[in-house]
C-alpha cells in the first residue's frame, strides 16, 4: 500500500500499524517505513502526536491548527486501548456534562498526557479481568471518521463508573448520565459485575438498579442474583471515603443521603 493511500483512510495511526501495511507484499525493514514517515512529517503532511502515534494533516490545514477527534486519538494511544468510564459515556452520547478528559482501558503501560486541551488518561484493566480471554467482555466498536473505535458497552460502563467513581465524574454526574439511558441489558450488567469480583461493586450496582427498577422495568430476580454476593458487613459507597449516610441493609451499603435522595434533582 502506498503511504498516501494509507493516510487517506487512517487519520490517526500507530507506527507499527503503518509499518505492517507498508511492507505488505514487499520485504521492507521498519527503518524504511520510519524514513517515509519522516519525509511526510517534514513536508507537513503528518503531525507527530507522541512516540509512535501520528495524525494526518489534510491539505489546506496547518499542523498547528489541526483538530483531532479525541476519541479516535485515545483509541490509538496503545494497541489495546478501549474508551471507558466517563469517556465511554461521552462517546455514546450519554454523559450529562462534557469533559476535556478521555479515559481509556489498557493492559499496556502508559502515562497520562495532554494534547491540545484534552487530557488522555489510561486506566489499567482490573487484575481480576486480566486472566479472562476477553478481559471481561462488554466491548463494542463505534465508527469515528471511518475507523472503528473500541469502547465499553453501556452495560459495562454502568458497572465501571460505579466501581471507580473518580473516573466517572462523581456521583451526581454518574447518576444523571446513567439515568439518561432508557434501557440496559440487566443480565449483561449482572454478569460483568460478578466477574469483577468486588462485593462492594455488586452492592452498588444492586442499589442503583433497585433505585431505578420501575424505569428499567426490572424483575425481583435480577436484584436477588446480585444480593447473593453483597459484602458480609456494611461498607461505604466510595473506597477511602467514610462518608456518613443511610445504611441500606439489603446491600450492606452506607450511602450518602444526597445520593439516596438524589438531592441534585431538586435544584435542577
Amino acid at each position: 500500500m502506498k503511504p498516501v493511500d494509507y493516510f487517506a483512510t487512517h487519520p490517526v495511526f500507530r507506527f507499527e500499524d503503518f509499518a505492517s501495511a507498508h511492507r505488505e507484499g514487499i520485504a521492507r525493514k521498519p527503518t524504511a517505513s520510519k524514513a517515509v514517515l519522516q519525509q511526510h512529517l517534514h513536508a507537513g503532511h503528518l503531525l507527530h502526536v507522541r512516540r509512535g502515534l501520528y495524525a494526518v494533516v489534510p491539505r489546506g490545514i496547518s499542523a498547528e491548527n489541526l483538530q483531532l477527534d479525541p476519541f479516535l486519538l485515545a483509541s490509538r494511544i496503545t494497541p489495546d486501548a478501549v474508551i471507558a468510564y466517563h469517556g465511554a459515556l461521552q462517546l455514546h452520547g450519554r454523559a450529562h456534562s462534557l469533559s476535556r478528559r478521555v479515559t481509556y482501558l489498557t493492559c499496556t503501560r502508559a502515562k497520562p498526557f495532554e494534547f491540545r486541551g484534552t487530557e488522555f488518561v489510561p486506566v489499567p484493566v482490573p487484575p481480576s479481568l486480566r486472566r479472562l480471554p476477553d478481559l471481561g467482555g462488554g466491548f463494542v466498536e463505534v465508527p469515528r471518521n471511518g475507523l472503528p473505535v473500541r469502547a465499553t458497552t453501556l452495560e459495562r460502563t454502568l458497572v465501571d463508573v460505579l466501581d471507580a467513581p473518580r473516573h466517572g465524574g462523581g456521583w451526581e454526574e454518574i447518576w444523571r448520565s446513567l439515568e439518561s439511558v432508557e434501557f440496559f441489558d440487566v443480565d449483561a450488567v449482572t454478569d460483568y459485575a460478578l466477574k469483577l469480583g468486588s462485593a462492594v461493586t455488586v452492592a452498588k450496582v444492586g442499589f442503583f438498579l433497585e433505585q431505578h427498577r420501575e424505569e428499567l422495568m426490572l424483575e425481583e430476580s435480577h436484584l436477588k442474583r446480585l444480593q447473593e454476593h453483597v459484602p458480609s458487613q456494611p461498607m461505604y459507597l466510595e473506597r477511602g471515603k467514610r462518608e456518613s449516610g443511610k445504611l441500606l441493609t439489603r446491600w450492606n451499603l452506607v450511602v450518602p443521603e444526597r445520593v439516596v435522595n438524589r438531592t441534585w434533582a431538586e435544584v435542577a
